[in-house]
C-alpha cells in the first residue's frame, strides 16, 4: 500500500465506502461505471492498493476511502507472457506468480488458477499458448484428441486425466462450475455494503 494512502487513512479514518462504481473485467481491465480506465498511472495506483477485507470483498483503497470492486470472474486475472529467458505468469496487478497450487476448468472454458497471490482466471487470449503446459497426471504430453476430450469432460463437470505443469509443480486440473467459484475460493463477486453501513453513491 502506498505511504500517501496510509497517511490519508490515519487522517480521515471514517470515510464512507463506495460500491458499484469500480469493476474488473475477465481480461484484467479496470472500469469505472463500465468505461475502461486507460491511464497507466491510475491503473498502477489501483493495482498497488488493491486489497481484500474479512468478508472476501476486494477493494481499491483510494486515500482514506474504500472503493469496492465488482468482479467479472475472479479477484485476479493471470497473464502468460514470453520473455527473453523463457516465460512467466503475471497477475493483472503486475505481480509475478511464483507458485501454483491448484487448477480448475469451469463450465465456460475458463482456466482458474490458485496462485500465491490468490485465485485468478487465465486471460482467455493466453489460453491457446498455455495449452502446452497441460499434460496427463504423470506429466506426459497429450495428443490433440486426448487434450480436447479431457477439456470437454471437465467443462461438463466430469473428471479427466489432466494436469497442469508449471515450473516444479504438477497439479491436477479439476472441474468447477463458474457459479460456484466465489464460494469455493472465498470471495465476493459483487460486494454489497453490510446492513446499516453508510456508503457513498
Amino acid at each position: 500500500m502506498d505511504d500517501i494512502v496510509k497517511q490519508a487513512m490515519a487522517k480521515w479514518p471514517s470515510v464512507p465506502s463506495v460500491y458499484g462504481w469500480l469493476s474488473l473485467d475477465a481480461r484484467g481491465h479496470w472500469l469505472i461505471k463500465g468505461d475502461r480506465i486507460s491511464n497507466p498511472v491510475i491503473t498502477a495506483f489501483i493495482a498497488r492498493n488493491y486489497l481484500r477485507d474479512d468478508r472476501g470483498a476486494w477493494y481499491f483503497q483510494n486515500g482514506p476511502q474504500r472503493v469496492f470492486v465488482s468482479l467479472a470472474s475472479t479477484p485476479f486475472v493471470v497473464r502468460h507472457e514470453a520473455t527473453d529467458t523463457g516465460e512467466r505468469l503475471l497477475t493483472h496487478t503486475g505481480q509475478p506468480v511464483a507458485k501454483l497450487t491448484g487448477a480448475w476448468l469451469d463450465d465456460q472454458g475458463r482456466l482458474v488458477l490458485m496462485t500465491d497471490a490468490g485465485p485468478g482466471v487465465l486471460d482467455d487470449r493466453d489460453l491457446e499458448g498455455f495449452l502446452s503446459h497441460l499434460t496427463d497426471s504423470r506429466g506426459k504430453p497429450l495428443d490433440d484428441a486426448a487434450l480436447e476430450s479431457a477439456l470437454e469432460a471437465l467443462q461438463h463437470g466430469q473428471t479427466a486425466d489432466l494436469a497442469l505443469r508449471w515450473r516444479d509443480a504438477l497439479v491436477p486440473v479439476q472441474p468447477v462450475r463458474a457459479a460456484d467459484v466465489p464460494g469455493q475460493f472465498g470471495f465476493m463477486r459483487i460486494p454489497d455494503p453490510p446492513s446499516g453501513e453508510e456508503v457513498c453513491t
